[in-house]
């Protein structure tokens, strides 16, 4: 079995190229992108110029509200930026999503509970403003690869995340997992079963509490919102794992979630593929989030 620190999407040559080469060909017109928008306050302590920001993505053709899908990119806690994946927002767009593709605090300058926070104060932001994009507040959903999906389970299962920021609710009505890596870091860091395993005691730390305190599986409850999980049949067999686990205590609250594994699918193809409009993560995303239907969606 692999090694975790093998997740590095886009932290390997290969994948940074095709994302890139991507981005370059997605180009939508059927979409508005506005982007560099600022969800930290520039007087805040720790604000990043260039971390904390995050890119919108509108269908041209005005109709609304519109629901709304933010994209967490992964890249194993240490890498990874919104600009890679504007492929991602066009796509959405253009298929009657208001999509949402965020930065967040990497390894080594900050660890995983500022990521959370971070991504937290991103929804916040989506949620007090996404109207003037044509979004709907009230229907906002979370898409996360690789460590993004880890993140973006956090956010839905832990609410105490959205309630430091002084939010009563949880904004997140909806999650889709895309081959999620960190549902369960204190299993995993637990064990350090594999060469450079240490290395993720970078952005975790070394108390076992926080590992815990990140990792999503230990916060489902019955409150959590809907999830769509999707995972690739020749992943890494930690995620498999730990999906089928993190699954598992989805059916034990009663609500169990959508789960489909895409045969012959790697770890960095499942995020390569949403290039594709029509790829299968579309056609079970878009009605998920009660998106207008492909075939009345302006393309």
């Amino acid at each position: 079995m692999l090694s975790l620190r093998y997740l590095l999407v886009p932290g390997f040559l290969l994948a940074a190229v095709l994302l890139l080469l991507a981005n370059e060909y997605a180009v939508g017109r059927g979409s508005h992108r506005t982007r560099d928008i600022a969800y930290q306050s520039a007087s805040a302590p720790g604000f990043d110029a260039e971390r904390h920001l995050l890119d919108v993505y509108a269908p041209r053709h005005k109709a609304g509200p519109r629901p709304v899908v933010v994209f967490i990119h992964g890249g194993s806690w240490n890498s990874g930026n919104k600009n890679f994946y504007s492929f991602i927002g066009r796509r959405l767009a253009r298929q009657g999503v208001v999509a949402v593709v965020v930065n967040y605090r990497l390894s080594p300058s900050v660890q995983v509970p500022a990521m959370a926070e971070d991504c937290a104060r991103a929804v916040q932001w989506v949620s007090q403003n996404i109207g003037s994009y044509g979004g709907d507040p009230q229907r906002i959903f979370l898409l996360g690869h690789s460590a993004g999906g880890g993140l973006a389970a956090l956010l839905a299962t832990d609410s105490r995340q959205f309630a430091r920021l002084g939010l009563s609710t949880n904004p997140v009505q909806g999650v889709i997992l895309n081959d999620a890596a960190g549902l369960d870091m204190h299993a995993y860091l637990q064990k350090q079963e594999y060469p450079g395993d240490a290395d993720y005691l970078i952005p975790y730390g070394k108390d076992p509490a926080v590992w815990k305190a990140m990792s999503p599986i230990y916060h489902v409850s019955a409150q959590a919102p809907p999830f769509l999980i999707f995972v690739g049949e020749n992943t890494y067999p930690s995620i498999t794992s730990s999906t089928a686990r993190f699954r598992q205590k989805l059916i034990d609250t009663g609500f169990a979630p959508q789960f489909e594994v895409l045969p012959g699918k790697k770890h960095a193809a499942m995020v390569l593929q949403l290039f594709w409009s029509r790829n299968v993560i579309y056609q079970r995303l878009l009605p998920f989030v009660g998106a207008e239907p492909k075939s009345t969606a302006r393309k």
